[in-house]
C-alpha cells in the first residue's frame, strides 16, 4: 500500500492534528510526542519508538515516543512533536507526513499533558541517536507491539499498580506511551491497517 493510501485510510480516524494541539488539558505542562509510522518492505506497518538512557532524571529507562516539553517559544504542539523528533532521533521534519493525532495522553508522576501527533515516514531511515537521551531507537512491527499487550502488575517507586503494558522481546513498554498505542489500536482497529 502507498504512503498516500495509508494516510487516505489513517486520518478519518484519527483527531484532525490543528483541533488536537488546541486541546486544553488543564493543571498540565504541555509535551508533544510523534509517533512515526512507516510500512515496511513485508508490508506491515512499524512504529519507531526510543529507549531512554538509564542515567536519567526523569522516565530512565522507559520506552518512549520520540518527544518532549513545550518550548517557550513554540505556539503550536505539533512543532514540539517535530522538533523533538530532529533532537532525539535526526528524524528531519520534512521526512514526517503529519497524518493525525491521538488524545493527549497525562503522565502521573511527571504531571505532563502528551499530545501524541501521527506521521508517516519512509522505511529505512539512518537513525542518530541523542547521546543525552536515547540509548537506542527501536523500530517494531505494529502486530508484534499488539500481540504483546496484557494487563500487569508492576511495582514502581515502591508502589503496586495494574497497568496497560506491551511486551516485544524483552522490552517492555508501559505508562503513557502504553496509554498511547491503546488510543492508537483502537483506532486503526476501525480501519484495519494493523
Amino acid at each position: 500500500m502507498s504512503r498516500a493510501a495509508i494516510a487516505a485510510r489513517l486520518a478519518p480516524v484519527l483527531l484532525d492534528p490543528e483541533a488536537a494541539a488546541g486541546l486544553d488539558v488543564h493543571g498540565r505542562i504541555d509535551a508533544a510526542v510523534l509517533v512515526p509510522l512507516y510500512e515496511a518492505h513485508d508490508g506491515r506497518l512499524h512504529v519507531v519508538l526510543t529507549k531512554r538512557r538509564d542515567d536519567l532524571r526523569r522516565h530512565a529507562g522507559e520506552i518512549s515516543f520520540p518527544g518532549g516539553r513545550q518550548d517557550v517559544d513554540e505556539t503550536d504542539l505539533r512543532t514540539t512533536a517535530l522538533r523533538e523528533a530532529r533532537e532525539e532521533i535526526g528524524l528531519p521534519e520534512a521526512a514526517v507526513e503529519l497524518v493525525g493525532a491521538l488524545q493527549p495522553t497525562p503522565t502521573i508522576a511527571t504531571n505532563y499533558a502528551v499530545y501524541p501527533f501521527v506521521g508517516l515516514i519512509e522505511p529505512g531511515h539512518a537513525w542518530t541517536p541523542s547521546d543525552a537521551e536515547v540509548e537506542t531507537v527501536l523500530e517494531f512491527a505494529l502486530t508484534d507491539v499488539r500481540d504483546g499487550y496484557a494487563r500487569r502488575r508492576l511495582t514502581r517507586r515502591g508502589v503496586p499498580f495494574r497497568t496497560d503494558t506491551y511486551v516485544v522481546g524483552d522490552h517492555l513498554i508501559w505508562g503513557a506511551t502504553a496509554r498511547i498505542l491503546v488510543d492508537l489500536f483502537e483506532r486503526l482497529d476501525r480501519v484495519d491497517v494493523v
